[in-house]
């Protein structure tokens, strides 16, 4: 299984991204869409080997060009919001073939681009497009769809070191993570998420997108999180589960707190929470106005993001507990390697199809 042939799975018809104001996309679009973009990287000499770097802000284009570029070679987004300098140490390290912006974009990253010698293109999109779809270039090639050995994602993360290394991640580990969490979670392809986390990080990438389009499900790709109008969109767009981290949760509860008959109405299937410890007073709160189960998940980008969860099915979950393992085997230990007791411990040890590593 590679990402290519998980976009297979989702019924021709049914939506596969949304955003506001615009025509969804549905699964046979989106599929046209990916190996439309594949072909014009490849049109332009890029190879299955090949990082393309992606600076766009949050929203459908963000979520389809990760999709289309990591189905063919390695996507490597970037916080949109970085300086010059920040850009040109990522680029100098990830040495990307392509750098993808905004249309019209004035974002700094491609004056950091010119100085390393990196092309950069434009996602163009025209008013009668759905939402995700664009351009890149007009000439193609033909390509093949990367296989399940090859890189599909690149990101930074700043471990336990004070220089941000890097973390390439192969076809097979995210789709062993994106399997994972579809399962902890029992997604289903009528199952309809709306997105407020960053697309250049690991948990709204896997968790959100890719674990819902291997299920043939929805995501709602926001702008970014605005605690104003979350409450507004998720009622608009019908959703059935959100994924975002305690800060935006708690933002979240302060006005739902407000008209928690207005919450309720929702009817949310779950409410997901990683990337940070979620106070227990606010997974009881969001338990009670949401009237939901709150499913606390623990994670790490090496390991392709999510390695524990709580259970979903009702009363099986624990404030303050990150869960049990959902798939990757976790157990403790010490500097010795040996299994010591909770007051002992000092560091982890995971292994299983997303990776293996000693945190």
């Amino acid at each position: 299984m590679t990402l290519r042939s998980l976009l297979d799975k989702g019924a021709g018809s049914a939506i596969a991204l949304s955003a506001p104001a615009r025509q969804p996309l549905t699964y046979v679009q989106l599929r046209r869409h990916v190996d439309t973009i594949g072909r014009q990287l490849a049109g332009q000499g890029l190879h299955a080997s090949d990082r393309v770097a992606i600076v766009l802000p949050n929203g459908p284009e963000m979520a389809s060009s990760f999709l289309a570029v990591a189905s063919y070679m390695s996507a490597a987004p970037l916080n949109p919001n970085y300086k010059r300098n920040e850009y040109e140490f990522y680029l100098s390290d990830l040495k990307p073939a392509l750098v993808i912006v905004e249309q019209g974009s004035d974002n700094p990253v491609r004056q950091a681009a010119a100085a390393l010698n990196i092309p950069v293109a434009e996602a163009r999109v025209k008013p009668d497009m759905s939402a995700g779809e664009f351009l890149l270039f007009d000439e193609e090639a033909d390509i093949t769809p990367a296989s399940t050995e090859q890189e599909a994602l690149v990101l930074h993360t700043s471990g336990t070191t004070s220089r941000p290394k890097v973390v390439p991640l192969l076809q097979k580990n995210i789709l062993a993570s994106a399997r994972n969490i579809a399962a902890s979670l029992e997604l289903r392809d009528h199952d309809h998420c709306l997105n407020i986390m960053p697309l250049f990080h690991i948990h709204g990438l896997i968790a959100v997108l890719i674990a819902s389009m291997g299920k043939g499900a929805s995501v709602c790709c926001s702008a970014g999180f605005n605690a104003l109008k979350f409450m507004e969109l998720a009622a608009l767009e019908q959703i059935s589960w959100y994924s975002g981290v305690p800060t935006m949760h708690q933002a979240i509860l302060l006005r739902a707190k407000r008209n928690p008959a207005q919450a309720q109405a929702l009817s949310l299937r779950f409410i997901r929470s990683s990337s940070a410890s979620l106070p227990p007073a606010v997974f009881e709160e969001l338990v009670a106005v949401f009237d939901c189960p709150v499913i606390e998940a623990y994670g790490m980008t090496e390991a392709a993001h999510q390695m524990t969860s709580n259970p979903l099915g009702e009363g099986r979950q624990k404030a303050g507990f990150v869960g049990i393992a959902t798939s990757p085997e976790v157990c403790i230990l010490d500097a010795e390697g040996e299994n010591p007791t909770a007051r002992q411990r000092r560091r982890g040890l995971h292994k299983g199809g997303q990776c293996d590593s000693r945190l």
